[in-house]
């Protein structure tokens, strides 16, 4: 016989277990049929169909495929609900007879064919609709109401949408506590009432940790924030797991709602937590054409104190087989701190001691920097501290000038991050903002570096499988004189980061016969990005920057370059291969090749 709404007691799989083996033998033949003229419900039922898996997948034994076939049914008609029939015929015949009908106690020996027939039946619509009460302020969804097409979906979102009205307003235990659905067939109409029970508006108890090893307790709660006492609110629910999951310490944080309210209105919240491997060892490479090879590699304790604190070592040695220049070397080391005086406040350490050596000039460089960086959101991120740098610099002709600069830094930041992905944006867009001030007290005068980079990704087609994204770059420093400016704090442009297609740094100024950065700069790239299949893509990129002797006065020089790009995606992000060529300015010296792991921007 066929199955529809009359036999829904026959959804259940009986638990019996055939008591002799059963001999293994693949269906051979499986056949979908579906009596209708929507494509789209045909296309949901056959991705749906469990026995369409099942032989893809290649499972043979009969009794399996026989409990499949016995939850056909319920998988096949949850699909009819979804798109609003509540009519439907569902047959699954195994070598001629129904699944349904066969005894679990006696299943089939061997199994050749499987046929499996569907018909929708009528559309139902909605009739009467009531659903409450809802919260002050919310809304349910628009086709919930007579006379849509009563897709099982609608009412499941509706309810949804009522019991998250009243949970964003404190009602952590609002649930459905009685719902009546009533399909009258004569008129292919869907009743549905549905009970909201809002339950005591409650207040945020304590924050429960579980499953940590290494983890102090109390550094937990601390870095969740959870405002203990405070009005329930599902956002600030999601915001303390965020803040869990940004230390990196945890590889898995779920939290969840205590089972009971406490007697005095709050109610606690549990929190799941496993915690990540202690460390972890990278390495990087990167080649240009110019620069050379540069290695680097990098130790990481997630948790050094037992506070979720982040300790790094970073070293690298750059400039290998380098057109121009010695090898560069440097060393990183970098502390942070999560929940430093606000759950959203991170402190950071940081020290680096490098070696950079150009053709224009030669520095060993010291750099000490503590600051305080705040999250505001998700997007907007603010920091702002202190720093020290102490550098020695050699240049000029024959590297004949030397000077020491010894500066006390405040360097502040802002970033505003509206990117719909990190490592491989589609959409969306990304600002940051430096300034810092410099005071100096050994070789430098005093005044400010200012720096801001902006970019923006628009996508285009099905999945947004072409990607225009732009970029725009200045800085300026200001109160200086450029002599009396360390090497670290001025500007160049060409290579990766600024113009493919012209040598690294190959474009400065010449101030009284010295060759140097400059203390203006500003670059322009644009680049089309076009996903050829599911990991590679296609890239053409043109650039152009601008380097002034002063903060955009004085002498000053420009120059583009161009080219076309191959990308492999992998989980860490796209493998990068640029091809550029210089198509203006006097520093161009033929093809610049380019490889690396991300965008260029």
């Amino acid at each position: 016989m066929s199955f529809s709404t009359s036999f829904r007691a026959a959804l259940a799989v009986a638990g019996a277990i055939a008591l002799a083996p059963a001999q293994v033998s693949a269906f051979d033949d499986l056949n979908f049929q579906f009596q209708g003229n929507d494509s789209t419900l045909e296309t949901a039922l056959r991705r749906a169909s469990l026995l369409r898996t099942a032989r893809s997948e290649g499972i043979s034994d009969p009794f399996e495929v026989f409990t499949i076939a016995r939850a056909e049914y319920g998988q096949l008609i949850g699909i009819f609900y979804e798109a609003g029939y509540y009519a439907p015929t569902i047959s699954v015949r195994i070598d001629g007879r129904e699944a349904a009908d066969i005894s679990p106690l006696s299943p089939p020996q061997t199994i050749n064919q499987v046929e499996i027939t569907t018909a929708p039946g009528p559309a139902f619509v909605f009739g009467r609709t009531a659903l409450g009460p809802v919260a002050d302020g919310s809304s349910l969804p628009g086709d919930f109401a007579e006379g849509r097409t009563a897709r099982s979906t609608v009412i499941r979102d509706a309810t949804s949408e009522a019991i998250d009205g009243w949970r964003d307003q404190g009602h952590a235990k609002a649930e459905p506590v009685d719902q009546q659905i009533t399909a009258r067939h004569p008129g292919n109409v869907l009743d549905v009432a549905v009970q909201i029970a809002p339950g005591p508006r409650l207040r945020f108890g304590q924050l429960r940790p579980d499953g940590q090893v290494r983890t102090r307790p109390n550094r937990i709660v601390k870095i969740a924030g959870l405002p203990t006492g405070e009005v329930y609110s599902p956002r600030e629910m999601q915001r303390a797991a965020e803040r869990l999951r940004r230390t990196g310490t945890f590889s898995s944080v779920a939290l969840r709602d205590a089972e009971t309210p406490n007697p005095d209105g709050t109610l606690d919240v549990n929190a799941a937590l496993v915690e990540a491997p202690l460390r972890r060892i990278g390495a990087g490479a990167e080649y240009d054409t110019e620069a050379g090879v540069k290695l680097s590699a990098f130790w990481l304790h997630r948790n050094l104190l037992g506070g979720a604190e982040r300790f790094r070592v970073e070293g690298m040695v750059g400039g290998i087989g380098a057109r121009s220049g010695k090898l560069d070397y440097k060393l990183q080391l970098d502390f942070s701190r999560p929940a430093t005086l606000t759950p959203d406040t991170t402190l950071n350490l940081g020290a680096l001691i490098e070696t950079e050596n150009e053709s224009d000039f030669e520095a060993k460089r010291l750099r000490l920097n503590v600051d305080l960086e705040h999250r505001y959101s998700d997007e907007l991120t603010f920091s702002g501290g202190l720093g020290l740098l102490l550098e020695r610099a050699d240049f000029g002709p024959g590297f004949t000038i030397q000077r020491d600069y010894k500066l006390l830094l405040l360097p502040l930041s802002l970033t505003w991050d509206r990117r719909d992905s990190e490592r491989n944006p589609t959409r969306g867009f990304y600002l940051q903002g430096d300034l810092t001030p410099f005071l100096g007290m050994q070789g430098s005068d005093s005044g400010a570096r200012l720096y801001a980079d902006a970019r923006a990704y628009r996508g285009f087609g099905e999945e947004s499988g072409v990607v225009l994204a732009g970029r725009a770059q200045i800085g300026a420093v200001f109160g200086a004189r450029l002599d009396r400016t360390p090497r670290d704090l001025l500007f160049y442009s060409g290579g990766g980061g600024s113009v493919r297609g012209q040598p690294f740094r190959s474009l400065g100024v010449t101030s009284g016969g010295v060759r140097s950065g400059g203390m203006g700069f500003a670059a322009l790239s644009t680049e089309l990005r076009v996903r050829a299949t599911e990991t590679i893509g296609l890239a053409a990129f043109a650039d152009a920057g601008y380097v002034s002797e002063g903060a955009f006065s004085g002498q000053s020089d420009w120059h583009a370059g161009a080219g076309v790009g191959l990308r492999y995606d992998t989980p860490i992000g796209p493998l990068r291969l640029d091809v550029g060529y210089p198509v203006a300015g006097t520093t161009g010296r033929g093809f610049q090749l380019y490889l690396g792991i991300g965008h260029a921007f």
